[in-house]
């Protein structure tokens, strides 16, 4: 029996039909992109991007999506501070869900009332008001706080140790900035430190920000903080934050006070604690 010629392809027939094309000419830009994470050099496919940029994109708008609504694992994240050492406390915001949360920022400045006794509470089982406290936020990223919060903390805690009492760390779920602030008034501590999940980018879903409050109270204005931003491994280290941390909690400590009257000098060497 004769065989049946098999039917020629498409890829076939478009090389035999189609002129062939010239091979793209190479990007500028390409060099450049190896040294940053952020939207540079996304080409164009005719008046649009290119579908590799579109589909890049939704895939980063994904993860900062899920990561503003992504919940903390508050027992997971006291485990995980337990086999470390820290004693927590757990708290919450008055913004009752992630919705109120979103709607409400005044909300998630404010505590609930069971966690404002559960702080006054704490704070009659101290010896002595703290000199700090520090708050864990899930804020618009929980993802932060679980993959950055353990190792910044392991890197601020031999820093701390011996310039500071400390609180029992509070973890904070709906909390805002300000949060802070009420804890530390609760707990009488001289400073607040905010390890807070910041607002995500498309390049950054899970970037930590550390904000300090010297006589921390509600009612303080954002001119009243210093921030350190931006912690992750791709941006700000934990070494490194733990270093500009520590230097400004050392110095708000010292001149009695923070925000825009606090410089970050941190390069230069810490000032040797005061009595």
């Amino acid at each position: 029996m004769t065989p049946v010629p098999a039917e020629p392809t498409l890829g076939a027939v478009a090389a035999a039909v189609l002129p062939a094309q010239p091979a793209p000419a190479p990007d500028p830009w390409a060099n450049l992109r190896r040294h940053t994470s952020a939207r540079i050099a996304l080409g164009r496919a005719g008046s649009s991007l290119p579908t590799t940029e579109w589909l890049r994109f939704a895939a980063d708008h994904a993860q900062a999506r899920d990561a503003v609504h992504c919940a903390l694992d508050v027992p997971a994240m006291q485990a995980t501070l337990a086999a470390e050492g820290w004693p927590t406390l757990a708290v919450a915001s008055q913004a009752t869900d992630r919705a109120a949360y979103l709607r409400r920022p005044d909300l998630g400045r404010r505590l609930d009332e069971a966690s404002a006794a559960r702080l006054r509470a704490a704070a009659t089982a101290l010896p002595a008001p703290p000199d700090l406290v520090i708050v864990l936020g899930d804020g618009l990223s929980a993802l932060a706080v679980h993959t950055q919060a353990p190792g910044l903390l392991a890197a601020l805690r031999p820093a701390l140790a011996g310039r500071f009492t400390l609180a029992p760390l509070v973890i904070a779920t709906q909390a805002r900035v300000a949060l802070a602030d009420a804890v530390g008034a609760i707990l009488g501590a001289r400073l607040a430190l905010m390890l807070l999940g910041e607002r995500p980018g498309l390049s950054a879903p899970d970037s930590l920000g550390a904000y300090l409050t010297y006589d921390p109270q509600p009612g303080c204005s954002d001119a009243q903080r210093n921030c350190v931003s931006n912690i992750r491994p791709e941006g700000l280290d934990s070494a490194t934050a733990a270093h500009r941390i520590t230097w400004l909690l050392t110095e708000a400590a010292r001149r009695r006070l923070s925000g825009v009257a606090l410089k970050d000098d941190s390069g230069t060497p810490l000032l040797p604690r005061t009595a």
